[in-house]
Formats: structure tokens, C-alpha cells, sequence
């Protein structure tokens, strides 16, 4: 019998890259709990943006924080200014200097975190289960998926 293996620990490296690139011999745990704050932060500010992945640099005393979102525009804001407050908001969480970069999303439909989000909110508006797994499915599709698997459980 096989054993059950993380899907993201066995890709990690070979197909996609970590989220967080950084080193650190003391201090591990610290910077650690430190991305955790940062993701979670990020996240929950950024929550209408469509945020599936955030990526933390370190290098000494400089923090890159490099978000993947589906809505740009929604994070940089008016002349950059939800940036900036962004960027002030996470050196005053951190202590430290950061630099905060804006990935755009081409395609949202293909980002398997995005759909099950999409999914999601469409439950929470109390749209039926069957309908709004099947518009997600067929918009995947359409937007150049070679295949999409959706399972939907609990009190529906």
C-alpha cells in the first residue's frame, strides 16, 4: 500500500518554486511565524483583490513581498496609494524595511485556489451547490483548462 504524500511538498522544486526564499540558522522559527503574519495580514486586507499566492524574499535587514493577484488594481489603488499603505502597514508589523511588488494574474479562471474561492463565495450568496460548480467547471474549460475536477462537501 502507498503512503500519502503532501502534493505541494512533492512538487516543490521540481515543478513550482517556494513561496518563501530565504535562510536563516538562529532565528528560524521568528521569521517564520513572521511570514506567517505577513500572509495572513495580506490576505485579509486583500481579500476582494484575489490573492492566491504571496511570496516572501529576505536579505539581512530587507523584506520583498511579491503578491500574485487576480484584481491589480484593486491593490495598488488610486496613484499607488493602497500600496504605499500597504508597504507602511507591513514595515510597522515587521520592523523591518520592505518592498512590496504587484503580479497580475492573466488568467484568474486557471488558478485552482481562485475557482474554489469563486465557488465559494457563490455558496455564501446561497447560489445552489450543483449550478455553481457547474458554471465554474464550464468557464474553466472555456478559458483553455485540459481538465478540472471540483468536489463540494459538507451541510450543503
Amino acid at each position: 500500500m502507498g503512503q500519502k504524500v503532501n502534493p505541494k511538498g512533492l512538487r516543490v522544486g521540481i515543478i513550482r518554486s517556494w513561496e518563501g526564499r530565504w535562510y536563516a540558522d538562529r532565528n528560524y522559527e521568528e521569521l517564520l511565524h513572521e511570514d506567517l503574519k505577513i500572509r495572513k495580514y495580506i490576505t485579509e486586507k486583500l481579500q476582494q483583490a484575489g490573492v492566491p499566492k504571496i511570496e516572501i524574499e529576505r536579505a539581512a535587514n530587507r523584506v520583498k513581498v511579491s503578491i500574485h493577484a487576480a484584481k491589480p488594481g484593486i491593490v495598488i489603488g488610486r496613484g499607488g496609494a493602497e500600496v504605499e499603505n500597504l508597504r507602511k502597514e507591513l514595515e510597522k508589523l515587521t520592523g523591518k524595511q520592505v518592498a512590496v511588488n504587484i503580479i497580475e494574474i492573466k488568467k484568474p479562471e486557471l488558478d485552482a485556489k481562485l475557482v474554489a474561492d469563486n465557488v465559494a463565495q457563490q455558496l455564501e450568496r446561497r447560489v445552489s451547490f450543483r449550478r455553481a460548480m457547474k458554471q465554474t467547471v464550464g468557464r474553466t474549460m472555456r478559458a483553455g483548462a485540459q481538465g478540472i475536477k471540483i468536489s463540494c462537501s459538507g451541510r450543503l
